[in-house]
């Protein structure tokens, strides 16, 4: 075989978007700032967004430790569902990526320690748990969400 037949080749929804003249979105599009970029109003909303996960992630990190392992998959719920309720309201990608960012700044802000020794995250399962599969179903809700028939 030629290496001209190795290649992959395109999906038939790209194929079907380079006959008819379309470009694939762009990220900025995927993100929600297609609209001539971005506007103090989508900054109106992506703001309260990062700060609705940053406080999903400080009470998830108190909460994992305090109830385990119930409180763990309890702040592990409500933060994805903080995660795919940014992206709904925001009718685009870019906000549950903003909720995604407060969680994790917020997460890992808590995951240092403090000069007189003082942390949150004690070196445990549950802790471990919490950071890596918090951080896995973030990953996933960001880059999962879909618009519906009627979002824009």
């Amino acid at each position: 075989m030629s290496p001209a037949q190795d290649a992959p080749r395109p999906s038939g929804a790209t194929r079907a978007r380079a006959q008819a003249g379309e470009r694939p979105p762009s990220t900025a599009q995927l993100l929600g700032f297609s609209g001539g970029g971005f506007s103090p109003r989508r900054l109106a909303l992506y703001v309260p967004l990062f700060l609705l996960g940053a406080v999903t992630g400080v009470a998830g990190s108190l909460l994992q430790a305090a109830w385990f392992p119930g409180g763990l998959l309890l702040a592990l719920l409500a933060a994805v569902g903080v995660f795919l309720g940014a992206g709904w309201l925001a009718r685009a990608r870019g906000g549950a990526v903003a909720a995604v960012a407060g969680w994790m700044a917020a997460v890992i802000l808590l995951t240092t320690t403090r000069p007189e020794g003082d942390f949150v995250f004690a070196a445990g399962g549950g802790s471990y748990l919490f950071l890596l599969g918090g951080m896995a179903l973030a990953v996933i809700c960001a880059t999962i969400w879909r618009p519906g028939p009627g979002d824009g």
